[in-house]
């Protein structure tokens, strides 16, 4: 439910969306999303001073308080 959530945003933002690609890894104590985007999006999905990420952060950080899991969240270029 959260990767869709993020795919989706990211999908919204980026001139690429074709290229918006997200794999969940799960471990032990935090749940690790890793967005991937062209090379061209990935200043637009971070955001100024880090503000865009920072935002889909907060929200993910709401559903901790749901479900019990912490998230973190990492954009990288695709290969």
């Amino acid at each position: 439910m959260i990767a869709d959530f993020v795919a989706q945003f990211a999908k919204l933002i980026a001139s690429h969306p074709e290229n918006v690609r997200v794999e969940v890894i799960e471990g032990d104590e935090v749940t690790e999303i890793v967005l991937y985007a062209n090379q061209a999006d990935i200043g637009k999905l971070i955001g100024k001073s880090g503000k865009m990420i920072g935002a889909i952060k907060t929200v993910i950080s709401g559903c901790k308080a749901k479900d019990g899991v912490s998230y973190r969240i990492n954009v990288e270029p695709i290969e």
